[in-house]
C-alpha cells in the first residue's frame, strides 16, 4: 500500500516539500483523516473542514511557525494542529488531557 502525502507530514516545513500539484490531494487526505476521527469522537466538522485548503496555503506559503497565525475559533485550527506536530494525538481532542 502506498504511503500518503500526510503520513510524510510532521510539521510545516515538511509541508513545504511537496510538488503545488500534490496539494489537492493532501486536503482530501487532511479531510478523511478529521472526518474519520471526529465520527468516532467528538469534534466540530463544519469549520475545521472548511479551511482545509486555507490551511494548506497559510503554512504552504508563510514561514511558520516563525511567522504567527492566529485563529479564531479552536475547532477551525484542526488541520494546523495536525500540521504542526500533533497529528499522532489527534484523537484526544476535545478529551480531558487530549
Amino acid at each position: 500500500m502506498q504511503k500518503s502525502i500526510l503520513d510524510n507530514i510532521l510539521f510545516p516545513e515538511d509541508l513545504r516539500k511537496v510538488p503545488k500539484q500534490d496539494l489537492p490531494i493532501l486536503a482530501k487526505e487532511l479531510r478523511d483523516f478529521i472526518i474519520n476521527i471526529v465520527a468516532t469522537k467528538e469534534g466540530h466538522l463544519g469549520a475545521s473542514l472548511g479551511v482545509v485548503e486555507l490551511t494548506i496555503a497559510l503554512h504552504y506559503v508563510f514561514n511558520t511557525p516563525e511567522d504567527i497565525l492566529v485563529w479564531d475559533v479552536g475547532h477551525q485550527a484542526y488541520v494546523h494542529k495536525i500540521l504542526n506536530g500533533r497529528k499522532k494525538e489527534f484523537h484526544t481532542n476535545r478529551q480531558i488531557g487530549g
